[in-house]
């Protein structure tokens, strides 16, 4: 029986899952997963539908479909820094949310990813990167060897990681931006997209530029 999955959110990265999902059942030649609905707390957007599923609600109605599997979507600029807090709401185990590695995907046998993340296609996972739980990444990124990626952070599409980087739980790394090797991005840090990132940076600064420099802190 395939495994029926509820989608956190509704924006663009939630619908991309649903050609992921499609990806994952044709590669393994079966259906493997099934997406039933998703959860969203816009009130004007339940009993709705997109792409023909159907929204169910606000999140905090997850327990109701205890039989389901659960991946999240949610995760932009404007709201990365409260993704622990949004999921938290479904008051669901950590053990109910599935990883998703879209078949293209190359993961190094050395590399670990956490549960609960979302890896899109074309992405490169390189040797003894170590990926946190509820990590969504783009497509097209490279993730060098030894990368530490702590938990809810969103890697944007085309991003490149170089070797040694340590980069903090519930960053934004915005589309092709770069990381030079060997240092560290704090934790609740945004990168903006197209910036080099070429020194440390502190916790909760956003940097944009090249080379990034600080424009502002987060509160």
């Amino acid at each position: 029986m395939p495994k029926k999955l509820v989608i956190l959110g509704t924006n663009g990265n939630c619908i991309d899952m649903l050609d992921m999902i499609e990806s994952i059942n044709s590669h393994n030649g079966r259906t493997v997963y099934e997406c039933i609905g998703f959860l969203d707390d816009n009130p004007s957007l339940h009993g709705k539908t997109v792409c023909g599923i159907k929204i169910l609600g606000q999140l905090t109605r997850a327990g109701e479909f205890g039989t389901c599997s659960f991946v999240n979507g949610i995760g932009s600029p404007s709201n990365y820094i409260h993704k622990d807090e949004i999921i938290s709401k479904t008051g669901l185990s950590q053990e109910k949310f599935e990883t998703l590695i879209h078949p293209s995907v190359t993961v190094s046998r050395t590399a670990l990813v956490g549960m609960g993340a979302v890896v899109f296609e074309n992405v490169s996972i390189n040797s003894n990167v170590r990926i946190g739980s509820h990590v969504i990444i783009l497509p097209n990124s490279i993730v060098s060897h030894n990368v530490v990626i702590g938990d809810y952070t969103c890697i944007a599409g085309g991003v490149c990681i170089s070797g040694g980087t340590k980069v903090g739980r519930q960053c934004y790394l915005g589309s092709n931006c770069s990381i030079i090797g060997n240092i560290a991005i704090g934790d609740f840090s945004l990168v903006g997209m197209g910036s080099v990132v070429l020194d440390n940076v502190r916790e909760k600064s956003v940097v944009v530029g090249n080379p990034a420099k600080v424009i502002r802190y987060v509160k």
